[in-house]
């Protein structure tokens, strides 16, 4: 009957309809760009760069070590971007990763233990954490911020207490090899594991059951549960989740450089935050997002390299970061109201919605 109606009404008056859409239609033109405007930003950024330093910025060398040597960061804030989708705020990760490379090099270097098992208990260490963190938070109804806060502290004080205070060196050549050896068109290893994971990622968000679960909750949480989705299951599984990409990060962190420092780890909390929320004002704007979230850090990196080959200072590492985490945060909180005006995150939610309440009905 509806359908019918509707057609009837398409052919009696088709001017006004035609008139109706055509705002929308040029408003949807003229938020086209929004979704690539980090990606032309950051080739902007690099064409400068090179117009500036030719034949120094644009060097394989350069590029090679921009690529390789950034890709545990990009790990860190693919983890971060998990509790970020279900609404979560997780400030162990940093902690995480340093403990994690600790346990790698102390079991390997100073206990005998293979490397590839130390890697594995290390990862598993990791995700333990994750799980003590969910369980905390939903079981006991505990700000989740609180509860990472305080477990990223005693990780520290763990990683410093196990490792006597000292760097650990002379891990495993098969674990360094593993990271940074045996280069393909130059990068090191682990910018391609990094390029998996993202894949990875990006399938499990947007292509299965479970990921579809994690956005719904992260923007309704009251409507997941109305819709029969576990929530705190969610919560937990994307914690868990979160701290073993992080255990891993910490096993780059190790194999990149073959030993692991008990303050290690901690420097990458604050630019990991910074990209994650750089990437939800790109490829989908509003969003937390997986490529997005990549380029973001990969912009941010390029933007730091270019000024120290020009003579910045060192210092000027942490200006950048500090000064991109806030201006990410706030441009991405005005994305996200824009969307919210224009009634595209409700369309989108309500689809989601419903495919979950579908599966979970399943």
């Amino acid at each position: 009957m509806s359908i019918s109606g509707e057609a009837t009404v398409e052919r009696v008056s088709p001017a006004p309809k035609r008139s109706k859409t055509t705002p929308q239609r040029r408003a949807g033109r003229r938020w086209d760009l929004e979704p690539v405007a980090l990606p032309v930003t950051w080739i902007a950024v690099i064409v400068l760069f090179a117009i500036l330093m030719p034949g120094v910025f644009l060097t394989q060398a350069n590029i090679s070590s921009i690529l390789s040597s950034q890709a545990v960061l990009v790990v860190v804030t693919l983890a971060v971007v998990i509790p970020f989708t279900v609404g979560d705020l997780d400030v162990s990760v940093g902690s995480v990763v340093g403990l994690s490379a600790m346990l790698t090099a102390i079991l390997n270097v100073q206990h005998g233990v293979t490397a590839w098992i130390a890697v594995l208990i290390a990862i598993v260490v990791s995700a333990a954490i994750g799980l003590f963190n969910g369980i905390v938070a939903t079981r006991m109804n505990v700000d989740l911020l609180i509860v990472t806060l305080g477990t990223g502290s005693v990780i520290t004080g763990i990683t410093a207490w196990i490792s006597h205070q000292a760097t650990v060196a002379g891990v495993s050549q098969g674990l360094v090899d593993a990271v940074v050896g045996y280069r393909i068109l130059g990068i090191a290893p682990e910018f391609y594991y990094a390029m998996i994971i993202a894949v990875v990622l990006f399938y499990l968000l947007h292509y299965t059951p479970f990921g579809r679960r994690m956005l719904i909750v992260g923007q309704a949480r009251d409507v997941a549960t109305l819709s029969g989705i576990k929530v705190n299951r969610v919560r937990v599984t994307g914690l868990v989740l979160c701290s073993a990409l992080a255990g891993f990060a910490g096993v780059l962190y190790v194999g990149t450089s073959g030993s692991a420092m008990p303050t290690g780890g901690a420097e990458l909390l604050l630019p990991a935050f910074a990209a994650a929320f750089l990437g939800a004002t790109s490829i989908v704007p509003g969003r937390f997002n997986v490529f997005g979230s990549v380029i973001a850090v990969y912009f941010l990196v390029t933007g730091i390299n270019g000024l120290q080959l020009l003579g910045a200072q060192t210092y000027v590492q942490q200006l950048f970061y500090g000064g991109a985490l806030v201006v990410a945060v706030s441009v991405s909180s005005v994305v996200r109201e824009r969307r919210r005006r224009r009634g595209t995150a409700q369309a989108e939610l309500a689809m989601e919605i419903d495919t979950a309440a579908k599966e979970a009905i399943k």
